[in-house]
């Protein structure tokens, strides 16, 4: 048995001296002992044309029904499937997952054999010159083309992108022969789907959900002190998700080398109490793995240093009690200790509070030899859940301003990206969202690391579905064998991120359907999560049971979606098929007065950016179809922000059940930007209308109406529509005003429309008798009796020029960094012509390429590396990306007919 070993003082005081000093501390590298080494560059790549080989995990249902489009909150419906047979290879694949199954009975045992030992893909041998050259991370799908067929083989739910098939990826690694005492590792941050691993021939094990991270040992099959070949498989089946979930080694791939006696994978665990601005105990689990043949005793010493954000040097804090423990060989132990940290710097969310960060960096010694370094990031903050107050953090009500975010990064697809990732959470950060809910899967780890750093708050979820599958070949057919691995790698990975509020197990599952059944499916997955952390609530999202069902009784927080402000309950909703509730607020609060509530969806409004479509409802929200707020032929959704999915109801209507509810800790919008698939009203389209952002990262009008209610102390006034409306004179043409204050005045060529002042739960100005005529619209709006903000917008002339500008003027020279140029297209005068559909090409000189471009069109089905693009309402994108080592200047040119040309510089350095 490994065993804590006390030791006399004498002993323990020898220990002491021989633990480096401060001084020298500082001179160790805070990585000694291990090695984790990026290996993204230099993959080959192969996609079959049909429909692959017979390496697959396990069997699927041959005949199902392939339809997707159905409305989002359908009834899920696909049974199980009992699919294994002798020739898959799901029995090989299944003991990746043991390490994180907690019942050592239950482990999974390999059988002998090797199987696709002798398929040509996995030789060392074969040639693979012939397969397309690319570095990771990679999505095959993304650059399309886009299926534009009715009954494509991946239709609107998917995104219409070839995201279907088997591919392989290989590359030859070399492992130095003084490596053949350490242990080698294969960490993949995310691979869609199926993944299964091949090393020098031999298959070392998998994954097949297509979001986690998770690791592989390679050591019994390294050849060290020479080429080392890895090969790679993956599959992905149609009809496997209700959104586009990508393809492809789409996040990071590592090598981590260590010694025998190592920090276990995601090994660490910190907790903190009692915080205060004074002190705070910081408690750290570390659990040690001894894989050598011999006990050893090793000493653990950990440190907590602080970073200075302006120079990026660290600096020791206080250091833990040193730890000497017995470990047998082929054994593993865990230590536990604690620390009082005096006067803490928090972590807060923004813009309330301060997102300070820590790093506990832990020092394995064998003797005098440093055999392990290993580092644990961390915030130290007090969170507390209260049913009628909320979320209150370090002492403070933060009100939940959240979005749903899902994994694309738009046309880049979902290959993951530091900076499209970065300027996703900085444009949220501008629109005064606190909060993100991680919609419906883990992230990629870089992500987190961005919202402990720029101090959002997130939900962190799992699991779209369980044993009942939404869709004919998603998760629910390996559910059964994988829910618990799944879960624990998930927490394990992503526990110690001080943003994290909540887990989410699952969202919309069928087995809310099922009564007890349901429930005990629920309970079952809530203990899991609790095992692994039991300082975060556990959440499932609800969007169909009740506050009298038993599902509601399995988690810890009341997760709701679209049943706070009511599904299909308003008057402009009669006759809609589907879940219908009145406003469930009061009942689950009735029921449940300890738990606290959030809606975890809500809106889902509908729009297409720049466009409005006649007549406007009167109604408040208002579902969209093709006679009220949606244009068919255009396949476009009114920008009015008053036009719904079936489900949904507008922002309006949601933050007015919200104010009549103020023990409802707030919201998670559904969406914060597009995201590829799912494309209601219209599945012909490739992309989402639900976004306050388009895929583009353009605002829509609706983000000005979530500001003026996120950031009410921003003066500010937006006007909509547009005013450049040939063919309306004299025709109503309503004009709406977003802003926080509480009246306005509008001025049509200097003529008053009226002075309105906002009722109690109106959130926007309505003038909805304007006649349009051409020439100025001005609003001037008052707080409090004090002039807060105008705005005035005019009618736009011809269509004159081109206009480039980019996020950022200088970007890295690595090969990774981007520049988001956006091209809008001006009159004489430079006001944006809102009409504008010019026909754009795009070049660039200079160390970089174009990557993508885009309009934010959700209709548009130009494949996204296309270097001609549409303008859709007045403006388009080119995304740049640099070339490694090789910095310069680089001029992005945008050209088309009868307008000048316009250009832009960026510098890679």
């Amino acid at each position: 048995m490994a065993k804590l070993k006390r030791l006399p003082l004498v002993s323990f005081l020898a220990i002491l001296i021989s633990i480096p000093a401060i001084a020298q501390q500082k001179k160790e590298k805070l990585t000694a002992g291990r090695e984790r080494i990026n290996i993204n560059k230099g993959w080959m790549f192969y996609r079959y044309d049909d429909k692959g080989d017979n390496l697959i995990y396990d069997e699927r249902p041959a005949v199902y029904n392939k339809h997707d489009d159905i409305v989002a909150d359908s009834r899920p419906a696909q049974a199980n499937f009992e699919g294994t047979s002798e020739k898959v290879l799901k029995k090989w694949i299944l003991p990746s997952a043991n390490d994180f199954i907690a019942d050592a009975s239950k482990h999974y045992l390999r059988p002998a054999g090797n199987p696709g030992e002798n398929f040509p893909f996995v030789q060392e041998g074969f040639n693979d010159r012939q397969w397309q050259h690319i570095d990771l991370p990679h999505d095959w799908a993304a650059k399309g083309p886009f299926y534009t067929d009715t009954n494509a083989v991946v239709g609107g739910g998917m995104g219409r992108l070839p995201v279907q098939g088997v591919a392989w990826y290989r590359k030859k690694i070399t492992i130095p022969a003084a490596d053949k005492s350490r242990f080698i590792y294969f960490d993949i941050d995310g691979a869609m789907s199926y993944a299964m691993v091949w090393l020098n021939g031999k298959l070392v094990g998998g994954w097949p959900y297509g979001y986690n991270s998770f690791r592989l040992d390679l050591t019994p099959y390294v050849k060290f002190g020479g080429a080392n070949q890895i090969a790679i498989r993956l599959d992905n089946p149609p009809n496997s998700s209700r959104w586009y979930p990508g393809s492809g080694l789409y996040r990071n791939v590592w090598l981590t080398k260590t010694n025998a006696v190592q920090v276990a994978q995601w090994g660490t665990t910190v907790q903190t109490s009692n915080v205060s601005e004074s002190a705070a105990t910081v408690a750290l689990k570390i659990n040690v793995e001894n894989k050598g043949n011999k006990d050893q005793q090793v000493k653990v010493v950990t440190g907590i240093y602080n970073t200075d954000n302006a120079s990026g040097v660290e600096k020791l804090v206080v250091n833990f009690p040193v730890s000497v423990i017995h470990i047998d060989d082929h054994a593993k132990q865990s230590v536990t200790n604690q620390v009082v940290l005096s006067h803490p710097a928090l972590w807060g969310p923004l813009p309330q509070q301060t997102p300070n960060l820590y790093t506990a960096v832990t020092r394995l010694y064998v003797g005098s030899q440093l055999v392990d370094t290993y580092r644990t990031p961390f915030g130290i903050r007090d969170i507390k859940f209260d049913p009628v107050k909320g979320v209150i953090v370090n002492g403070r009500q933060i009100r939940i301003q959240g979005v749903n975010q899902h994994n694309d990064l738009g046309a880049l697809g979902v290959a993951f990206n530091a900076r499209a990732t970065e300027r996703q959470l900085e444009m949220l950060r501008e629109l005064g969202c606190n909060a993100i809910r991680l919609a419906h899967n883990p992230p990629a780890p870089e992500l987190l690391e961005m919202t402990d750093k720029m101090g959002f708050l997130v939900i962190d979820e799992v699991f779209d579905c369980w044993n009942q599958g939404k869709t004919p070949l998603d998760f629910h057919l390996i559910f059964p064998e994988w829910y618990e691995a799944d879960i624990r790698s998930f927490i394990r990975r992503d526990k110690n991120h001080p943003s994290i509020i909540a887990w989410s197990f699952g969202n919309e599952v069928g087995e809310q359907y099922t009564g007890d059944a349901g429930a005990d499916v629920a309970k079952k997955l809530a203990g899991i999560v609790k095992d692994e952390d039991s300082t975060r609530p556990t959440a499932a999202s609800m969007n169909y049971a009740r506050p009298n069902m038993p599902f509601p009784e399995s988690t810890d927080l009341i997760s709701l979606n679209y049943q706070g402000e009511g599904i299909r309950d308003a008057p402009a909703y009669a006759g809609l098929k589907g879940i219908r509730t009145s406003p469930l607020y009061p009942a689950f609060h009735s029921k449940f007065p300890q738990k606290m509530i959030v809606s975890s969806e809500t809106a889902s409004t509908l729009s297409t950016r720049g466009t409005y479509i006649y007549p406007v409802t009167k109604e408040i929200s208002a579902p969209v179809n093709d006679t009220s707020g949606g244009d068919p032929r255009h396949r476009y959704v009114s920008a009015y922000e008053l036009y719904t999915a079936q489900f949904g109801a507008s922002p309006d209507k949601v933050f007015m059940s919200q104010d009549k509810h103020p023990f409802v800790a707030g919201e998670f919008v559904w969406s914060g930007w597009d995201y590829i698939g799912e494309p209601t009203p219209y599945y012909s389209s490739r992309s989402s209308y639900s976004g306050i952002i388009d895929l583009a990262g353009f605002k829509k009008d609706r983000f000005y109406l979530y500001q003026s209610r996120w950031r009410p102390d921003l003066p500010f006034a937006h006007i909509l529509p547009h005013w450049s409306w040939s063919g309306r004179e004299g025709k109503i043409t309503p004009v709406h005003v977003f802003s926080s204050a509480d009246e306005a005045e509008l001025f049509l060529n200097g003529k008053s429309q009226g002075r309105i002042r906002k009722s109690a739960f109106e959130y926007r100005f309505r003038w909805d008798s304007v006649k349009y005529q051409p020439g100025q619209l001005k609003v001037i709006t008052y707080k409090n009796g004090q002039l807060w903000a105008t705005e005035t917008i005019k009618t736009a002339g011809a269509a004159s020029k081109l206009a480039l500008m980019s996020d950022r003027k200088v970007i890295k020279a690595d090969g990774y960094d981007l520049s988001f140029v956006t091209v809008k297209v001006l009159d004489e005068a430079g006001d944006l012509v809102p009409g504008a559909n010019n026909d754009i090409q795009f070049s660039i000189t200079g160390p970089g390429e174009i990557v993508a471009t885009d309009n934010g069109d959700p209709s548009d089905l130009v494949a996204f590396p296309s270097k001609r693009r549409k303008a859709f309402s007045g403006m388009a994108l080119v995304i740049i990306k640099s070339k490694s080592g090789q910095p310069g200047n680089l001029i992005i040119k945008a050209e088309s007919t009868d307008v000048k040309p316009g250009n832009v510089i960026v510098i890679t350095k």
